[in-house]
């Protein structure tokens, strides 16, 4: 059940809206023809230990504002940290002073009235926790100890820390709109170093949740990060060549960051997309679909409106692997001709339906190949599709990994491997807002010696 807002964040709450308020009449009183603002403010606490010591304890508290007038369709903008009248008049005043001395853009407007949120929906992300340094301290030394004494190949760690964050989120506009929530987002993390000769391979393990008891064991994550150091001890080079690729499930999040870039509204009107004009078509094979869920209960990335206060759906984006919708705010719905489809902001809740393979049927389904684990650089160009990263993984024959693999490149178009998805698996094991399997891509090319 969502735990009850305290008395002391409604107080904080009804400060910020009163901010809002405040704001949005001084923007009026300074000619401005309609506003936006958003207030946010947050406090947490982070603490690092290493090699059984505390290293690092910081209390965190910060607040911002952002305010956007209109004078017609010239438009101007500003932002500051101090929440004090003063700071916030100067703010109107600096926005104000800019939209007088910027030309016209006909897509500089609010959203309409009747696309606002009109009501917040219980999303129950907000749990707070509160924890003193000492327990988060020795949570973060249970994670770390679990970890060096997985294994006694284990001979160095970078750590773990344990973070807390409790935030507010109020934003309004001259329509009447005003809307704010809490919420609250706990995660824990480690990373070690295991070595095998002269060797060194370092990996890391983590959780996050809104909720401190949806957080994995501090003791699991521990020999998480462990075991995944290890396995890669005794990685090769691969010749080059072409091959079938597995790309792990926390691995295959980022193909689905790379369609998000490719079908934002800002790629599509400035036309740097390799899926311009591709509304309506398939990109996948029939049995994908992909689909945003705004409203998921706990959901890392829930929220009920986007950043233009326009309120979120659920929608789907691939859908029998057609594209069906752009991701739009209202500006880039404007230039594009389109109603926005209430993503400023980006996606909130990224989903793809899962097949009913787990990890071990994923790899006899890639039967010879490489498995991805890790990629590294910026390869992946979305103007083109053309997609070139650094990786390490591990080698599978008939099925059965055989050893890791390192130092090689793996190569092709985001466009033909969204056409050779082969398979997605339902081995999603890892935390965040972006679910997804491991996903088989038909071939690609594997660069190495």
């Amino acid at each position: 059940m969502p735990i009850t807002v305290t008395e002391d964040t409604a107080e904080r709450m009804a400060r910020l809206q009163t901010i809002i308020e405040d704001l949005l009449q001084e923007a009026r009183r300074q000619g401005a023809s309609a506003a936006e603002a958003s207030v946010g403010s947050s406090s947490g606490l982070e603490v690092a230990v290493r090699l059984g010591e505390v290293e690092t304890v910081e209390h965190i508290r910060d607040n911002g504002l952002g305010i956007t007038v209109y004078f017609g369709h010239c438009k101007g903008s500003s932002s500051t940290s101090d929440l004090s009248s003063a700071a916030v008049r100067d703010a109107v005043q600096a926005a104000c002073a800019i939209a007088r001395h910027t030309q016209e853009d006909h897509c500089a407007h609010l959203p309409d009235p009747e696309l606002m949120a009109t009501e917040v929906p219980e999303l129950d992300l907000y749990h707070p926790w509160l924890i003193e340094v000492e327990e988060a301290a020795a949570l973060a030394m249970t994670c770390e100890d679990a970890a060096r004494a997985y294994d006694p190949r284990i001979v160095n760690s970078e750590g773990a820390s344990l973070s807390t964050q409790f935030s507010i989120h109020v934003a309004g506009n001259s329509h009447g709109f005003i809307g704010g929530y809490p919420t609250t987002r706990y995660s824990l993390d480690c990373a070690v170093i295991g070595q095998q000769g002269e060797m060194m391979q370092r990996d890391s393990w983590w959780t996050t949740a809104r909720c401190a008891q949806d957080l994995e064991p501090a003791q699991q994550v521990g020999e998480r990060a462990a075991e995944r150091a290890v396995a890669r001890l005794g990685a090769r080079r691969l010749v080059t060549r072409e091959a079938p690729v597995l790309f792990r499930a926390d691995v295959a999040t980022g193909l689905l960051r790379s369609l998000m870039s490719a079908i934002s509204g800002s790629s599509i009107y400035r036309r740097s997309s390799f899926l311009l004009d591709h509304l309506g078509q398939r990109i996948f094979p029939e049995f994908v679909r992909i689909h945003e869920e705004p409203h998921l209960p706990r959901g890392l990335a829930s929220a009920p409106f986007d950043g233009d206060g326009v309120a979120t759906r659920a929608k789907d984006l691939i859908a029998d692997g057609i594209l069906q919708t752009y991701l739009l705010s209202v500006y880039s719905g404007c230039r594009l001709g389109l109603p926005t489809t209430g993503n400023a902001g980006g996606v909130r809740n990224l989903r793809i339906n899962m097949g009913d393979k787990d990890r071990a049927g994923m790899l006899r389904e890639l039967g010879t190949g490489l498995m991805v684990t890790e990629l590294m650089g910026h390869g992946v160009n979305t103007v083109t599709g053309d997609y070139s990263r650094g990786a390490s993984g591990f080698w599978v024959e008939n099925g059965e990994i055989q050893y890791p693999v390192e130092e090689i490149t793996i190569a092709g178009n985001l466009k033909t491997m969204f056409a050779r998805l082969v398979a997605v698996g339902n081995d999603c094991d890892f935390p965040g807002s972006t679910r997804t399997g491991s996903w088989l891509i038909e071939r690609m090319t594997i660069a190495g010696e």
